[in-house]
């Protein structure tokens, strides 16, 4: 049964640190303890937080369950369904670093020689069952499911997206959050499909699904975790075109050491000593002249810390010191690094530029402006 309208599915896009997986919770625990709740999150790591949260705040309720998104895919699609795309067929698996090939076919393009289906192709195999069953996998979810609510809904890509499209037809309130800034991750990234929608471009389709009056999208643009010249800086760093809000800090906190810092190689050892940060780069290829303990960009993801030392990519290097636009995907990465930090970041850049951000000098524990110290 299609929705007359928009009303039915929601979308709650919001900044780092604002408390989006939270608000879900929240929303959870005010909900009547009968209503019949799916809570899907991607990562195992973000599961079993959702799954803590949840203990804590809602309780032990049998009407709300916490699933991943490849579990929801196998569980309601794929083992149900299966056999209306191939008669007789049963998924005994899930083969999640498999891939069947560029040129198979039929059975073969979705299952290995176990029955274990591919991660690569679930969500395109899910996507055709939706149609192949005639109705009865939405009517299936309609009977089990009065909400189904999405954390970090910006890893969505390929097909995925036209599942999360058959779902807004459906009689289900459904709820995302996420923030596209964040898009880091893709829930199959071994997929081909769609590339036009992949990682950050998931905001043209969102946008595109407002437009088509099926989904009702919201913004929410204060964070509690960055100060606010962190918060301003995070704002500069996609071009002005996404029209994103202007982010609003509620940290309140002040320190001796806030806000945005470059810091040159030859006092990161100094630096890393005085302030102790958490020290960010971009893969295990990056950084390797120092002896950091390192994590990388995606890893940081969904993470707090006071501060964080980064070692920025080249591309990073060019937009601080020439104001160069960064391509999307790298500019999710970045955003996600500033945005760890409470109180203060630094980045390692020995060349600033045209940048006006200040350098930290040891000589006196202060920061002096870049224009002023230049290599």
């Amino acid at each position: 049964m299609a929705n007359p309208s928009m009303a039915n599915n929601f979308l709650t896009l919001a900044v780092a640190g604002a408390r989006k997986t939270q608000g879900l919770v929240e929303h959870c625990k005010a909900l009547p303890t009968d209503r019949k709740v799916l809570l899907i999150t991607f990562t195992q790591t973000n599961q079993i937080e959702l799954r803590e949260r949840v203990r804590q705040h809602v309780g032990d309720r049998p009407s709300l369950e916490v699933s991943g998104w490849f579990s929801f895919l196998l569980r309601h699609f794929v083992k149900p369904f299966v056999p209306f795309a191939f008669p007789g067929k049963r998924c005994r698996g899930f083969n999640y670093e498999g891939d069947p090939g560029r040129y198979a076919s039929g059975e073969d393009r979705f299952f290995d020689s176990a029955d274990s289906v591919y991660a690569r192709e679930i969500a395109r195999l899910a996507y055709e069952l939706i149609g192949q069953s005639g109705g009865a996998l939405i009517n299936r979810l309609e009977c089990l499911y009065d909400e189904i609510l999405i954390d970090e809904v910006q890893d969505l890509s390929g097909y995925d997206l036209d599942i999360l499209q058959g779902l807004f037809g459906t009689r289900i309130e459904i709820r995302l959050v996420g923030d596209v800034r964040q898009a880091v991750l893709s829930t199959n990234p071994r997929g081909r499909m769609k590339k036009a929608f992949a990682y950050s471009k998931s905001h043209e389709w969102f946008q595109k699904q407002q437009k088509a009056r099926r989904l009702e999208i919201n913004y929410s643009s204060i964070t509690w975790r960055c100060c606010q010249t962190i918060a301003t800086f995070s704002d500069t760093i996609f071009d002005a075109s996404w029209n994103f809000p202007e982010t609003i800090s509620e940290n309140r906190v002040t320190t001796a050491h806030d806000g945005i810092f470059l810091v040159r190689k030859e006092h990161v050892g100094l630096y890393v000593e005085a302030f102790q940060p958490q020290c960010l780069r971009d893969s295990v290829r990056s950084g390797n002249e120092f002896e950091l303990d390192y994590l990388n960009f995606g890893v940081s993801k969904g993470q707090t810390f006071s501060r964080v030392l980064i070692y920025p990519t080249g591309p990073i290097g060019k937009f601080i010191s020439k104001g160069e636009f960064l391509k999307p995907l790298s500019a999710a990465d970045f955003y996600v690094a500033v945005t760890r930090a409470e109180q203060s970041v630094a980045i390692i850049l020995d060349k600033p530029g045209a940048s006006t951000l200040p350098y930290w000098l040891p000589s006196d524990g202060q920061s002096n402006s870049a224009n002023s110290g230049s290599a």
